[in-house]
This record gives C-alpha cells, sequence and structure tokens, in this order.
C-alpha cells in the first residue's frame, strides 16, 4: 500500500481570484454529507472532512523535471491532489522516476489507456478511469472484467478510483438507451460503474459528473447524490474555458452544490499557460473561502448569448499554441457575445473529436493543424494561422442564417 507521505493542513485564502498562494491542501469547508471515507494517499475526502482542491498538471508526463516542477507548483498553491496523464508505456514508466522525486499525493488519468493500470498502480495513490473510453479497446472483453482488472490492481497497492463520467464521451451504450437525454446517460452510466465496484468488493471510489454547461454539472450532480448518498463527489466544470468566464462558469456549479452540502473535493478547469496553471487552485480555494463565509456571487445567466468553452491545459495538447488561439477566438467573436451559439475550441485528440459534436461550431487542434467543425460535420483542417478567418467566415454564416430563419442543424 502506498504509505502516507504528504500531510495537509486546514485552511483557506483571502483576496481576488488571482490571489498569492494559499497555505494548507484542504480547504476550510467541510462537506455537509456523511459519505464514505476515502483515503487518497495521506489525504481523506468524504465522511465530512475538509473538501480538498485538486488540479492536473499541464507537462509532459515524460519531461520529469517539468512534471515534477509543475506538481510542487501546484502544491505550494494548496493542491492536496495532482493528476498526470498517462498515455502510453514511456509515460508510465516515467512515473517512477516522477514518484521518487516528489512527495505530493499523485493520481493518473488513465482515460482509454486503463490497460496500463498495473504499471502505474505502484507509483499513484488514485487511479481514474472513464467509463465512456472502455469500450476503445479489447472489444471482446466485458466492461465488468476490464473494471475487475482496474480495482485488482488498486487494491494491491492502495490506490482509490475515481470513476470519471464526462458530457463528451458518455458510452454508447448508454446515450443508446437514453435517446435524446445525454445527462440521463451521463448519470446512469455513473450510478452503474458505482454498483460495479460495490459488486466487486472495492468501495475505495469517488465520482465525478461534468459538463461544460454549469446547470447540467448542478443537475447531474444532484441526481448522483439522491441515490448514492454514500459516495464521494469530485467536483468540477470540464472546459470551462478562459478567465474571467471560466471562472464564473465555475463558480456557478460549485456555489449551488457546495451550499447544498454536496461535494468533497474540487477541480478548477481552466484554459491558462503552463506559468500561470496554479492559478486554478487557488480560484478552487477562493470558492471553499467564499462558500464558507457565505460570500455568493450575482453572476450572469450563461447560455443566452455567446458561450465559449475550452478544456484546461493539459499534458495531452498537442501545440501550446491551442492556448493563445482560444483567447484569439474570444476577441475574434466579441462581436458575436449576444448571439447565442457556442464554440468549443479544444486542444487533444481525447476531447477533441467528441466534445466539439455538440457545439455549434469546433476547433479541434492538431499538432500543426486545426479542424475547423460545423456541429459534428467537419468543415476542413487548417493551419493555426489561417483557422481564424474561416471561424469568423462560418460564425458569420451562422448568424445570418438564423436571422433569415433557415433550419440550421
Amino acid at each position: 500500500m502506498n504509505e502516507p507521505t504528504h500531510g495537509s493542513t486546514a485552511g483557506a485564502g483571502g483576496g481576488d481570484e488571482r490571489a498569492g498562494p494559499v497555505p494548507g491542501a484542504q480547504g476550510g469547508v467541510s462537506a455537509h454529507r456523511p459519505t464514505r471515507e476515502v483515503r487518497i494517499g495521506p489525504v481523506t475526502v468524504g465522511a465530512r472532512h475538509p473538501i480538498a482542491v485538486q488540479s492536473m498538471c499541464a507537462t509532459r508526463t515524460q519531461d520529469v523535471d517539468a512534471t515534477v516542477a509543475q506538481i510542487e507548483q501546484l502544491a505550494r498553491a494548496g493542491a492536496a491532489i495532482v493528476r498526470v496523464a498517462v498515455d502510453g508505456d514511456r509515460d508510465a514508466a516515467a512515473l517512477g522516476e516522477i514518484r521518487a522525486r516528489t512527495r505530493v499525493p499523485l493520481a493518473v488519468d488513465l482515460q482509454e489507456n486503463y490497460r496500463l493500470a498495473a504499471k502505474v498502480g505502484p507509483h499513484v495513490d488514485k487511479v481514474r478511469y472513464n467509463p465512456g473510453h472502455l469500450h476503445h479497446h479489447e472489444r471482446g472483453v466485458p466492461v465488468r472484467d476490464k473494471v475487475a482488472r482496474l480495482a485488482a490492481v488498486c487494491a494491491e497497492h492502495g490506490c482509490a478510483i475515481r470513476i470519471g463520467v464526462n458530457c463528451g464521451s458518455v458510452a454508447p451504450d448508454y446515450l443508446a438507451r437514453h435517446p435524446g437525454d445525454q445527462l440521463g446517460a451521463l448519470v446512469h452510466s455513473a450510478l452503474d460503474h458505482a454498483a460495479l465496484l460495490d459488486d466487486l468488493g472495492f468501495p475505495h471510489f469517488v465520482v465525478s459528473l461534468k459538463d461544460s454547461d454549469p446547470a447540467k454539472v448542478v443537475a447531474a450532480n444532484e441526481r448522483f447524490a439522491a441515490a448514492r448518498p454514500d459516495v464521494p463527489l469530485h467536483l468540477g466544470v470540464t472546459e470551462a474555458g478562459l478567465p474571467p468566464d471560466g471562472i464564473i462558469k465555475t463558480r456557478l456549479a460549485f456555489e449551488k452544490l457546495l451550499a447544498r452540502g454536496i461535494g468533497d473535493t474540487i477541480r478548477v478547469s481552466l484554459t491558462l499557460p503552463n506559468e500561470r496553471k496554479h492559478e486554478e487552485v487557488e480560484v478552487g480555494h477562493r470558492i471553499l473561502a467564499d462558500v464558507a463565509a457565505g460570500r455568493f456571487i450575482s453572476v450572469p445567466e450563461f447560455g443566452r448569448g455567446l458561450n465559449i468553452i475550452a478544456c484546461p491545459s493539459c499534458s495531452r495538447v498537442e501545440n501550446e499554441a491551442f492556448v493563445e488561439l482560444a483567447e484569439q477566438v474570444r476577441t475574434l467573436t466579441a462581436y458575436a457575445r449576444e448571439h447565442r451559439i457556442t464554440i468549443a475550441v479544444m486542444g487533444c485528440r481525447v476531447n477533441g473529436p467528441g466534445e466539439t459534436d455538440d457545439a455549434d461550431l469546433g476547433l479541434w487542434c492538431g499538432p500543426t493543424t486545426v479542424n475547423l467543425k460545423r456541429k459534428d460535420v467537419k468543415v476542413g483542417h487548417f493551419r493555426y494561422d489561417e483557422v481564424l478567418p474561416r471561424l469568423r467566415a462560418e460564425l458569420d454564416g451562422l448568424i445570418a442564417a438564423r436571422a433569415a430563419g433557415a433550419e440550421v442543424p
């Protein structure tokens, strides 16, 4: 079992949304629901323990020096747990050295790479898997057997598990059972996987139900919490995007849920350059401090005008120009702020294909080109320096078509 190595203290700092580092890795707000207790290395979530703030590295996992430096940067800002992504054997091998050089509790994000669990288990404190990605490999192997393999590895090494369901990657069979009801499919998937781990005799898990729409995040977590009040919840608004809008979206969801005693650990997902990644943690602590003090910020209703969503910068981003492009998209499209249009800017192959399908216009960023989409229809792929005029043309066309009363898919 992984030994507790990195203690945490309660506390949350004051100041504005870009306040300085906050001492302590767990916030001063305790979750109200009497859930089960889950240990993630030295950190305990659930069972009315203080809410833990966590974040994720945006460095290449194989770049051990950069990854360790960012882990420590996030911990200094107050992160109780830091997540890293593993996409292959080289990433898995790097984790051993990373673990030897930091005492910060580590979580690993496997996405579709669940088969690497045995290689990463000895070096981490928590494993996140996405139920919607289990069907990509070993298609003849039942999902139950794949989850059983993960649970066995985590039991052997003392790791917790996060069942992380996401709006853009719900398993196809759940979408088929809930036609036109993605939220229902999301919650159903989470409930089934929680029941599966229960049946396998593995109680050390938390669940996250994430969407880029704060209202859907609130609804999904409320529904899950009502059905499974015993399970600790990890809160997050995925692809919240650039500050300050990304902070506002996150507050919309977190304030409503935390005020109702829902939420045991939180992650703020913002589109930021590497040197500012720690601001996610600072914002998380600020939200916890405000909720604890009864300070609830009046915020605008998102969804009534232009909505730009963007995934948080992480190690899967295939070109660091993605963050700059997201900022350029925000500037370029400011003239359309009164139009109810969603534009998605995604930085990698994991989130790019699926999570741009639901947007009116989507940009899925690859290593050298950007895939421009209209809903699930690909318009074309363009260099980073030529995609913005094409986006402007598509946006103008969409606005004109709606103004003319044309049927727009």
